[in-house]
């Protein structure tokens, strides 16, 4: 069990006032056996009208209707929430897990299908050459087989942040064989689904030990990449298991650092805060957007 302060501030800054339409915010987690949320709080300004609904998957969903004009937008959120999980949770998940080649129950397939379609067809020779160049000798195991996809991720590509919006292809991450956590974890989904699995994306924070240590405690070897701003990774569903994380950005399985917010079935149905503005040539200078997640147990 781990209790986590996570402190998430977004600022756009326009060199003059502007009107903002509705904005659409991922970034309230939902209670669950593995979480639960102690405090939080949803600040912005300029002031805002904020209505909470669910969204089609579920996941917890704040729209702001705004009534005056600014120059700037801040949105500020802090919550304090517990994390549940195993101490050795790949023991327990192995002991679980079924074998590969494997068959979903025929219940269970008809609700995960829309979570086994390749999103990217166009892609999908260079992602199947790259799995057998990874994986010439398919494990017998289901956990095994991700675990194999996920660490080839993390251990031959490079992490690069990069300010574009949105996710690149498959293919591009494989060719150029670099990326973000997002797209990391859009390959690993699409890998994932071409081996007949079910795989959804998720949007959340990530705990870095780091962040609680002095310069003198750091240890780079347990170094962490994606923290200090919103992460990224995948959930697949294995026969026996149910659910588990993976994030190949850091060769993570099922980890307490993890913290959900949203599950999707497609990276752009997860961004943390989207909306609009009038423009009336506005220029946006600045966005500005900082994570803290610390340990307050």
């Amino acid at each position: 069990m781990r209790t986590f302060r996570i402190s998430h501030r977004t600022q756009y800054t326009y060199d003059k006032a502007v009107r903002f339409g509705v904005h659409r915010l991922m970034i309230r987690p939902r209670d669950a056996h593995d979480m639960r949320i102690l405090d939080s709080s949803l600040t912005v300004a300029p002031q805002a009208d904020i209505r909470w609904a669910f969204d089609t998957f579920g996941n917890s969903v704040a729209l702001l209707s705004f009534h005056e004009a600014s120059s700037e937008l801040i949105i500020a959120s802090e919550l304090v929430l517990r994390r549940y999980g195993f101490d050795e949770p790949l023991v327990r998940i192995e002991r679980d897990a079924g074998p590969y080649p494997f068959d979903y129950d025929p219940q269970d397939s008809v609700d995960l299908a829309p979570l086994r379609v390749i999103h990217c067809p166009q892609d999908q020779t260079i992602v199947t050459e790259w799995i057998k160049s990874v994986m010439p000798v398919v494990p017998t195991g289901s956990l095994q087989v991700l675990d194999l996809i996920s660490s080839a991720i993390h251990e031959t590509f490079t992490y690069r942040r990069r300010e574009e919006q949105g996710v690149q292809s498959p293919a591009r991450t494989i060719t150029t064989a670099s990326g973000t956590c997002r797209d990391y974890a859009y390959l690993f989904m699409e890998a994932a689904r071409s081996l007949g699995f079910a795989a959804r994306f998720v949007t959340g924070y990530l705990y870095d030990p780091a962040a609680d240590t002095t310069p003198q405690e750091a240890d780079d070897s347990n170094a962490v990449s994606g923290a200090g701003a919103t992460h990224a990774w995948a959930d697949v569903f294995l026969p026996g298991a149910g659910w588990i994380e993976f994030d190949p950005t850091n060769s993570i399985v099922a980890s307490r650092d993890l913290v959900r917010v949203a599950t999707t079935r497609m990276p752009e149905q997860a961004q943390p805060v989207i909306g609009t503005y009038s423009h009336d040539g506005a220029v946006l200078l600045d966005m500005d957007v900082q994570v803290f997640v610390t340990r307050s147990d």
